[in-house]
């Protein structure tokens, strides 16, 4: 995949590298901050949809790259990690919604309101999630910088 004679994936690599963390960072201030989240709203589910439609995307492009190159095990080894971001991404918006979904129910009198318990699920998901994808982005981006300035690629 190309843009302008260009590949792709180093130009949309770096949208995907600002949204990730800042979903994660974003949910995790509203999973326990109250005023962040009043304030802050569909933010935070927003940001985290975000990175999942991005995400797919940046991982194929980066295949398709891959296919142009010659075999190298540092390009490998960052593919094989980013095929571990998706279900991360898509872990946080669930969180993120879950912890948006009370402050919702609040204000619109046909929602329903989540169980006590699955209102904490929701705050456990989302932090483990934001975490795990922020671990897993410094991961991927790290292992990628290595295949790229590496004089073995």
């Amino acid at each position: 995949m190309t843009v302008f004679g260009l590949p792709l994936h180093p130009l949309i690599v770096h949208a995907t590298v600002v949204v990730v963390p800042t979903a994660a960072f974003a949910v995790l201030l509203a999973t326990f901050w109250p005023r962040f989240r009043r304030w802050a709203s569909w933010g935070p589910a927003a940001a985290a949809a975000l990175a999942v439609v991005l995400v797919p995307i940046t991982t194929s492009s980066g295949e398709s790259l891959e296919h142009t190159l010659p075999h190298s095990d540092l390009i490998e080894k960052h593919s094989h990690l980013a095929d571990g971001l998706l279900p991360w991404v898509i872990a946080l918006l669930v969180g993120a919604l879950l912890v948006l979904w009370p402050q919702l129910a609040a204000t619109r009198p046909r929602m329903w309101s989540l169980p006590r318990w699955l209102a904490v699920a929701g705050a456990v998901v989302a932090t483990a999630a934001a975490v795990g994808a922020l671990v897993e982005v410094v991961l991927i981006g790290h292992s990628g910088a290595a295949a790229a300035w590496s004089p073995n690629a």
